[in-house]
C-alpha cells in the first residue's frame, strides 16, 4: 500500500522535532548528575537513584519523553528505516550543545562529522522506502508468528539477560560498550513495540475497538520493560562516561539493531529498489562516519597552525597567494654544509684551518 505523502512529510517533521527533543535531553540529564555528583550522593553508575529527587534530570526525563512521544508518532506514519536513522540528528544537536553547557570541545573534526551526519541523513529521507508492509494489528500479529522473527526475539532476550547478569557486573563501570549493547539490543524490541502501538493508535482513530485486542495490551506491557531497562542503563552510562562518547556509539548500535529488526520482522527492505538500497546504506555509512570524527578525534587540538603551508593564507590574503619556498633542512644538507664552510672561508679571506703550502 503507497503511503500517503501527507503522512509521510508527518513523520519526517516528528522525526526531526524527536530527535531535538532527545538529543536536549542528554545534556539536561547529564548536567543533573553532575549536580549529584558534585553533591556527595550516590551516583547512578554506582547502583544510587538520587537522581529521581533532581528536577534537572526529571527536565530531562521530560524533554526524552518528548522526544519519544514525537518518535512514537513518526513510526505511525513512516517506516522505520527512515525514523529510526534521523536519531542522528540528536547526535548533532547533543554535540553541540555539550559543547555550550558542559564545557566539551567542538573541534573541526567534530564539526565536519556533525555536517556529514546531516548529509547523511538527508540521503537517507530521500532513498527511504515509500511503502509500509503493515497497517494494521492483525497482520502486525501475522508479522510477529514469523519464524525468523520469533528466533531474532529469543537471541535479543537471551543476549540481554547475559550482558545484564553476567557481563554488566564485572565490565559494566570499565567499557562503555557494555551498557549500551544492552539499551540498543533491548531498543530494537521497543521499536517494534512502538511500531505496533502506532498502528494501533491510528486504527483506534479510525473506529477500530482495538482496545479489547490481547496484543494491544501486550505491547504496551513489553514497551513499558523495555524502555525501563533502557532508561536504567542509559543513565548508568551516562554517569560514568563521557556524553560525547555514549551519544554517537549508542545511536550506532541502536541504530543498526533496529534496522536489523525492522529487515526481520516488517521487511521493508523488500519494498526498496536497488539504488534505493545503496542510497541508504549509502548514507547510514555516511552518518557512522560523522559520529567516529565526532568521537575520535574529539581530545585533539585542531587550528590554524596544523595546517600545511600551501593551506594557509599569503601575503595578499589568499589561501592561492605567492608563497616564499621553504625548503626544511635535513641531517645530510647540515652536515654537507659544515664542511663547506671552512673551504669557503679559506678561498675568500685566507683564514681556513686547512690552508695549502706555498
Amino acid at each position: 500500500m503507497e503511503v500517503n505523502r501527507l503522512d509521510f512529510y508527518i513523520g519526517l517533521s516528528l522525526a526531526v522535532s524527536s530527535s531535538a527533543f532527545i538529543g536536549g535531553s542528554f545534556i539536561l540529564k547529564k548536567k543533573g548528575l553532575l549536580r549529584l555528583a558534585s553533591k556527595g550522593s550516590m551516583r547512578a553508575g554506582q547502583g544510587g537513584y538520587a537522581y529521581l529527587k533532581e528536577w534537572l534530570w526529571w527536565a530531562g526525563l521530560i524533554s526524552m519523553g518528548a522526544g519519544e512521544a514525537a518518535n512514537f508518532a513518526a513510526y505511525a506514519f513512516a517506516p522505520a528505516t527512515l525514523v529510526t536513522p534521523l536519531g542522528a540528528l540528536s547526535v548533532l544537536v547533543s554535540a553541540v550543545l555539550s559543547s555550550y553547557f558542559l564545557n566539551e570541545r567542538l573541534n573541526v573534526h567534530g564539526k565536519i562529522g556533525c555536517l556529514l551526519c546531516v548529509l547523511g541523513s538527508t540521503v537517507m529521507v530521500i532513498h527511504a522506502p515509500q511503502e509500509e508492509e503493515v497497517v494494521s494489528l492483525t497482520a502486525m500479529a501475522e508479522k510477529l508468528k514469523d519464524p525468523g522473527f520469533i528466533v531474532f526475539a529469543v537471541c535479543v532476550v537471551g543476549s540481554s539477560l547475559v550482558l545484564i547478569f553476567a557481563v554488566a557486573p564485572r565490565f559494566g563501570q570499565k567499557n562503555v560498550l557494555v551498557y549500551i549493547l544492552i539499551c540498543s539490543v533491548i531498543g530494537s524490541l521497543s521499536v517494534s513495540c512502538v511500531k505496533g502501538l502506532g498502528i494501533g493508535i491510528k486504527e483506534l482513530f479510525a473506529g477500530t475497538a482495538v482496545l479489547k485486542e490481547p496484543l494491544f495490551w501486550s505491547l504496551v506491557i513489553c514497551l513499558i520493560i523495555c524502555v525501563s531497562v533502557q532508561i536504567s542503563y542509559l543513565n548508568k552510562a551516562l554517569d560514568i562516561f563521557n556524553t560525547s562518547i555514549v551519544t554517537p556509539i549508542y545511536y550506532v548500535f541502536f541504530t543498526t539493531s533496529v534496522m536489523a529488526c525492522s529487515a526481520i520482522l516488517f521487511k521493508e527492505w523488500l519494498s526498496m529498489t536497488t539504488d534505493g538500497i545503496v542510497g541508504t546504506i549509502s548514507g547510514f555509512l555516511t552518518i557512522i562516519l560523522g559520529i567516529f570524527l565526532l568521537h575520535a578525534f574529539k581530545d585533539i587540538t585542531f587550528s590554524g597552525d596544523s595546517l600545511p603551508l600551501y593551506l594557509r593564507k599569503g601575503p595578499q590574503g589568499f589561501p592561492w597567494g605567492p608563497q616564499p619556498y621553504v625548503a626544511l633542512p635535513s641531517h645530510d644538507t647540515q652536515a654537507e654544509d659544515e664542511m663547506k664552510l671552512p673551504r669557503e672561508g679559506g678561498s675568500k679571506g685566507g683564514r681556513g684551518t686547512h690552508q695549502r703550502a706555498p
